[in-house]
Parts: structure tokens; C-alpha cells; sequence
């Protein structure tokens, strides 16, 4: 069953008192090109979650959000206590031996002199966290868990994908069909243009050589060849979407041969009816370019 590149996944993992989630989505691209999105703590992990999401997503334009959320309150900052209660002492001594007056009116800006301390070297220190290996377990499970949500959305929007597609590939047959009461017409129809410019020259010519000419010309015109290869290409977009499970540029290189065998009856068909037919098929052709490109 053919896969479409549109699609959303989500998935989610806990360990401890922290929880994992991971959101994809993609959309139709040549190539995978993949935007991942994660905090800084959990970089190591992102070598093995790229490696998975091109192992199951293929192709596509994916983006991939990581967010973790803790149900405790905790900061890597952290106030040296000891050092800022000797920066105090410091301010006070400076205080009481300068000019500035009183150390009690001092202390009526206590907020002010509290930022002071909080800014001198060494009170506040940063600690590095570690990330264990079960939270780098749980985070690759969920990317996981959203990569398979994602292809089962795939699979989803595909299947329509793939309905779309053979309806309008049974129209572009129904047309060519349709085609065939219109030729054997055609042919009486130029074989009649051709007399009557002849007999508005007023050149007398030999009948059977004419008939030769003509013949020559209206085998020209046949199309018998174009509608049996327009058929075979018909048959094998059938063949390659229920063979193949990435048959998208596969189906792109069809369609560009069903387009010449097309093009190719539109030019032979001298005839309007049979143009307003071709007309159809293009149109139908077109669509279905458009929706192979979202085909993986």
C-alpha cells in the first residue's frame, strides 16, 4: 500500500518524574529533510532519533519538536551561602569604616545591597545535570512512538491517495475509449478535405495514385500505437502501486510517459471531438502529477 509524505505523530515516554514528548510532522519533499528541535541537555541523543526517524520516515519534509516537562520545581543555580554571608560581613565592615553614615540607615536599602552580593564573583554557580541513560532511553521510545504514529497516519492518507489516483486513471481509459467512434469518422472527414481542395485547383489527377496518397498521409495519423502504449502505461501505474512501497518517483516517471502518448494523440487527432477527449485526459494527468509528488 502506497504511503502519503503528509502526516503527524506524537509520542510519549516517563521516567522518574519527568515526561517525554515528541511531536512530528511532515509534508511532501525530494529528500528527507528533517528540522529537529530539542533542549540543549539532550543533544546526545539526537544522533541515534535522526538515524531512526530516516530509518522509518524515508522521505518527506519533517519537523520534530522534543519538550520535557518535570513534576518537581528544581534549578541548576544555585546561592554559594557561605560566600555571600562573607561578602556581607565585607559590606558592613566597608559601611561602618567609610563615610557614609549610619549602617542601620544603610540597611534601609538592603534590596539594593542584596543585588550587589548576588553579583560578586562565586555567589551564584551554575551545576552541569547529567542526563541518565533511562531518560535518554525514554526520549528515544517516544521519538519512536512518534515516527510510527506518523507512518500509520501515512498509511491513512495514502489509502486515499491511492483511490484518487486509479479513478483518474480509469478516466484517462474511459476517454481514450471514447476516442475510437470518432476516428473511422475522421478519416472520411480528411479523405473529403482532401477532394474537394483538389477539385478547387482544377488539376486532373490519377484516382489510384490518390488513393495511395492518402493512404500515406491518414497512416500517419493512426493512433492505434499511441493507445496501446497509453494502455500499457495504464496497467503498470496499477502494477507499481500495488507492488511497491515507495513507488512515488516511480509513478512521477509513468505519468511523464503517459503524458507523451497524450501529447501525441492531441497531434494526430485532426479531429474535434477527439481533441475535446485529449483536453480531458490532460486535465486528469495533471492532477495526478500533483498528487504523485505527495506520494513517498
Amino acid at each position: 500500500m502506497i504511503k502519503s509524505m503528509t502526516g503527524f505523530g506524537k509520542g510519549e515516554a516517563t521516567v522518574g518524574e519527568k515526561k517525554f514528548t515528541v511531536e512530528m510532522r511532515s509534508v511532501n519533499s525530494k529528500q528527507l529533510d528533517l528540522n529537529l528541535k530539542a533542549p540543549a541537555r539532550y543533544r546526545a541523543a539526537e544522533a541515534e532519533i535522526r538515524t531512526l526517524i530516516t530509518r522509518l520516515l524515508k522521505r518527506g519534509k519533517v519537523d520534530c519538536y522534543i519538550t520535557v516537562e518535570s513534576s518537581s520545581v528544581s534549578t541548576p543555580a544555585h546561592i554559594n551561602r557561605d560566600l555571600f554571608t562573607a561578602y556581607a560581613h565585607q559590606l558592613k565592615e566597608a559601611c561602618e569604616e567609610s563615610s557614609l553614615g549610619s549602617v542601620n540607615g544603610l540597611w534601609n536599602f538592603e534590596g539594593h545591597l542584596i543585588e550587589a552580593i548576588l553579583r560578586m564573583p562565586d555567589v551564584i554557580s551554575t551545576e552541569e545535570q547529567s542526563v541518565s541513560d533511562e531518560e535518554l532511553k525514554a526520549l528515544i521510545s517516544a521519538a519512536e512512538q512518534a515516527a510510527q504514529n506518523l507512518n500509520s497516519f501515512r498509511e491513512q492518507e495514502g489509502a486515499t491517495l491511492l483511490a484518487d489516483l486509479l479513478k483518474r486513471v480509469a478516466l484517462i481509459e474511459e476517454y481514450k475509449v471514447a476516442v475510437e467512434p470518432y476516428e473511422s469518422a475522421r478519416v472520411e472527414t480528411i479523405k473529403g478535405r482532401i477532394r474537394e481542395q483538389i477539385e478547387k485547383v482544377g488539376i486532373p489527377v490519377d484516382s489510384a495514385r490518390l488513393e495511395q496518397e492518402m493512404i500515406y498521409y491518414l497512416e500517419k495519423l493512426d493512433i492505434t500505437e499511441e493507445k496501446v502504449r497509453l494502455k500499457q502505461h495504464c496497467d503498470y501505474f496499477r502494477e507499481v502501486t500495488a507492488s511497491e512501497e515507495e513507488p512515488g518517483r516511480k509513478l512521477g516517471f509513468i505519468a511523464q510517459e503517459m503524458g507523451r502518448e497524450i501529447n501525441t494523440l492531441g497531434s494526430k487527432s485532426n479531429e474535434a471531438n477527439m481533441q475535446i477527449l485529449v483536453v480531458k485526459m490532460k486535465d486528469e494527468l495533471e492532477k495526478i502529477k500533483e498528487q504523485v509528488l505527495n506520494v513517498l
